[in-house]
């Protein structure tokens, strides 16, 4: 018989220290917040500088006097009150808020009734051709858009004209008009922006339940009742999203009036930012500029959340 002396379990080895303990940890936090902040360093500088930093330039520079050539002078709110004399500036915000006004509607419109007829049960291929042709003026810049149309815009040898009189009308100068110069923006407007609103929509309508719908025609629902009862209210989303951007660009439109009209003529088809560039630029008066900026920039911001105050009233959250 053998005796075998009996077997003793080591205790295990205590931790080298490295990769643990709360001074690791704390180390390791850092490192992580570090990397978080690079991250969103570019973002955050880049709203100071180009976002924050001229606002408040701006703000400074609208209770000024100043001409760019010489030092501000303090006015105080001198420059706030004037805007209530100028005439002018009363003919532009009449101007832009029908803008503004036409491109919620046309563009929106426009771009609900492309975005239903290309949700049709239609041939994958055929629906990539529809989405494409409708997209592909917002690809291209406005400038060069606006361009083109002002071809087509011309009273002798514009192609609107040439089918207008062929159909027995008179010709119309578009662009020297009082009252079509501001159509003629409004329709370049509408052109070129109701494809990327009826991208928004198609995406909207693709995600409304089919089931729902096939339900609501099982249950005697004719095709006006299933888009205003269900597929409405499935997209409100797009619906507020698509309003909102329109809004804010329609209020910054700018590039379209200086290529077709220059604003004219006269004032009949200025913008207030054309109105503010001419301002600062061309008088060189850049305390009242300022001043008329930071109001335009107080109405958006007003109108914006005016409407993100009645998106709980109409929009489904579902």
């Amino acid at each position: 018989m053998t005796l075998t002396a009996p077997q003793t379990q080591l205790p295990p080895a205590p931790p080298s220290g490295r990769g643990s303990g709360p001074g690791h940890r704390s180390a390791a936090r850092r490192r992580e917040a570090l990397t978080g902040y690079m991250f969103t360093a570019p973002t955050v500088i880049g709203f100071l500088v180009f976002v924050l930093g001229p606002l408040v330039a701006a703000l400074y520079l609208s209770l000024t006097k100043y001409n760019i050539l010489t030092a501000p002078k303090f006015v105080g709110l001198d420059n706030y009150v004037r805007m209530f004399r100028d005439e002018r500036l009363a003919t532009t915000y009449g101007n832009t808020v029908l803008y503004v006004g036409a491109a919620v509607v046309l563009i929106n419109g426009f771009a609900l009734l492309f975005a239903v007829l290309i949700n049709q049960r239609l041939p994958r291929a055929l629906t990539y051709v529809f989405r494409s042709a409708y997209f592909f003026p917002y690809l291209v810049a406005l400038v060069y858009v606006s361009i083109i149309w002002q071809a087509l815009f011309q009273k002798d040898t514009g192609i609107l004209n040439y089918y207008i009189t062929a159909m027995g009308g008179e010709r119309i100068d578009w662009l020297n008009s009082s009252e079509f110069s501001k159509v003629s923006v409004i329709i370049v407007d509408t052109w070129r922006n109701v494809g990327f609103a009826m991208l928004i929509f198609v995406a909207a309508l693709q995600e409304v339940p089919k089931d729902m719908v096939e339900a609501a025609r099982m249950d005697g629902a004719n095709e006006w009742q299933v888009f205003r009862r269900i597929i409405l209210p499935m997209i409100s989303q797009a619906t507020f999203f698509n309003i909102t951007i329109t809004i804010i660009g329609a209020f910054q439109i700018y590039e379209s009036i200086i290529v077709l009209t220059r604003g004219g003529p006269g004032d009949a088809s200025r913008s207030v930012v054309m109105y503010i560039a001419e301002v600062a630029f061309n008088k060189f008066d850049m305390g009242y500029a300022s001043a008329i900026a930071v109001t335009l920039f107080v109405i958006i911001m007003l109108v914006t959340l005016v409407q993100f105050r009645l998106r709980k009233s109409w929009v489904n959250n579902e």
